[in-house]
């Protein structure tokens, strides 16, 4: 379907990828990492045609459909949420149009050779506009906006009216109702919710019959999804054949025996220089010197890729907090909206956070949870009810909003150094390398950091104090995989009290030990793991 051949891409003086090849087949379900900068987004706009290769050639199979989802919606305006995902399949409305003129045609009278004519372009443009499922293109705009968390309710909604994260779904639902032959997706699950994941999950395992080339930092979404694996890292690509899991045991195998051969060819070469460098100045041996030189410049040299940063810390042994970190009495919050109405986010809610619990809230999007979050960090008030901290309890918050907050104009170490006045230059420069600040980077301007690089900062600047209950809001949401699994062991290790919110769900399952659902106003406790709480919501529900 797809065919990279011999590729070869350089930005600048920075070389991404030389001689590389892989393929997209029909109907393939194939996951694209790789280290930032490597040139995954690259190889979308390569396959896109935005961009061209230095060397080598791509080739696409005829007439083949390319839908490309990535984190740039672009603008976004002068329609409903339905119609501009209608328009995303503007091609097969106009088909529509022409097929609705011909057969307006077909009734009027005309010589048999201009039927003929007629017929034979209907017909094309028939098979054309079944090929791109135009008969359900509404009912499929309605099922994959639904399923996406916008509703019936929102679907005349203007899309100003929207937040970015649900444009985001809009040109999510906008590439999916296309249903192309090809689809590229660049971090699907950034902005959606658990319940959300989980319908693409099943819409791309049923509904989808397409080709399908993803990179996501949703490690349980990459396992459930695809079947091989396209790793583009130190100028090369490499594929492997199995899901996420499968991809970082082959790779490790292949790292230890890439390690041994060049082990061994090291220890080849020293004998081969060393024989050289014995005999050289001995005519007697002249050709057998010679012979070994040749076949020293013949050799292809084993070169080991230099080891990929990854997000490296553990938090600081906190101050031993009270038994009962907060108590919760009869908690309740709601807005005003637009029209000076209360709205009621949830109400009722009673309990106790104890010491080392590691608790999950969860719910669909706009339940209620960050509002829950903020309470418990002081950030907003109750509308009635009331929260109390426990004794010596030290609060760490963090949220998405704290990126913003960020002074633009100083540089990483300023901002490090204001979150720790008393320490010495060599404490904040150890502690920012544990974030991947090393050398000139630490120097570098807030306002040209990426959304990962503002989280990393964050995440720094909370542990440059001793906190033992940490409120974390999406901690995970720009971090790559292997970034997470390093949060994920801080906090697994953590002794203190640690409450989230967050929709990767191998990193819930892994991490905590009671969930506190948020649900139509109302907030249930489960009294168990992230796994527990999935069984027994099912079984709930059933």
């Amino acid at each position: 379907m797809i065919h990279l051949s011999s590729i070869t891409k350089q930005h600048g003086s920075q070389l991404l990828f030389r001689d590389a090849s892989f393929q997209i087949l029909p109907g393939s379900r194939t996951g694209l990492v790789g280290p930032n900068g490597a040139g995954k987004t690259s190889i979308f706009r390569i396959i896109t045609g935005e961009e061209e290769v230095d060397a080598g050639e791509i080739t696409l199979a005829k007439n083949t459909i390319i839908g490309y989802f990535s984190q740039d919606v672009g603008d976004m305006a002068g329609r409903s949420a339905l119609a501009e995902v209608m328009a995303g399949a503007g091609d097969t409305v106009q088909l529509a149009a022409e097929l609705k003129k011909m057969e307006e045609a077909m009734c009027l009278p005309m010589a048999d050779d201009e039927m003929a004519e007629l017929l034979e372009r209907y017909g094309i443009a028939m098979e054309e506009f079944e090929h791109k499922g135009g008969y359900d293109l509404d009912s499929r705009a309605q099922a994959v906006l639904t399923g996406l968390g916008i509703g019936p309710d929102r679907f005349n909604h203007s899309v100003e009216s929207f937040s970015g994260g649900w444009k985001m779904r809009i040109a999510l639902a906008k590439i999916l109702t296309l249903n192309p032959d090809v689809l590229l997706l660049d971090e699907p699950t950034n902005h959606l919710d658990v319940e959300s994941i989980v319908w693409l999950e099943e819409w791309l395992a049923t509904e989808f019959k397409g080709a399908l080339l993803m990179t996501s930092h949703d490690r349980d979404f990459m396992n459930r999804i695809v079947s091989r694996i396209v790793e583009v890292a130190n100028k090369t690509v490499t594929t492997y054949g199995g899901n996420y899991d499968f991809y970082e045991r082959e790779r490790a195998v292949r790292h230890e025996q890439l390690l041994a051969s060049h082990k061994r060819q090291q220890e080849m070469l020293a004998k081969e220089e060393e024989f050289i460098s014995r005999f050289a100045a001995r005519a007697s041996h002249a050709a057998q010197v010679q012979s070994r030189v040749k076949k020293l410049e013949k050799i292809d040299r084993i070169e080991i890729p230099p080891e990929e940063k990854t997000v490296r810390f553990q938090f600081n042994e906190p101050p031993r907090s009270g038994d009962d970190v907060a108590a919760m009495d009869r908690l309740g919050k709601c807005w005003l909206t637009p029209d000076g109405m209360e709205k009621s986010v949830f109400g009722g809610v009673s309990g106790i956070i104890r010491r080392q619990n590691k608790v999950a809230v969860v719910g669909v999007n706009g339940a209620g949870k960050s509002t829950f979050l903020k309470m418990l960090a002081g950030q907003t008030e109750p509308t009635t009810g009331s929260v109390a901290l426990g004794a010596n309890v030290e609060v760490g918050y963090f949220s998405q909003h704290a990126m913003e907050l960020l002074d633009a104009r100083k540089t990483v170490f300023e901002t490090m150094q204001d979150a720790m006045p008393l320490a010495n230059i060599g404490v904040i420069r150890n502690l920012l390398g544990a974030f991947l600040f090393q050398g000139d980077a630490v120097d570098k301007k807030v306002g040209n950091l990426s959304g990962g690089e503002k989280s990393r900062v964050v995440l720094a600047t909370l542990l440059a104090r001793p906190v033992n209950f940490l409120i974390l809001d999406e901690p995970t949401n720009h971090l790559d995989i292997r970034s997470r699994e390093i949060l994920l062991e801080a906090l697994q290790s953590f002794t203190g009290t640690v409450v989230l919110v967050s929709h990767d769900r191998h990193f819930l399952r892994l991490l905590v030990n009671r969930v506190f659902e948020v649900d139509h106003g109302e907030m249930r406790v489960y009294e168990g793991d992230y796994s527990y709480y999935l069984a027994k919501s099912r079984a709930e529900a059933a």
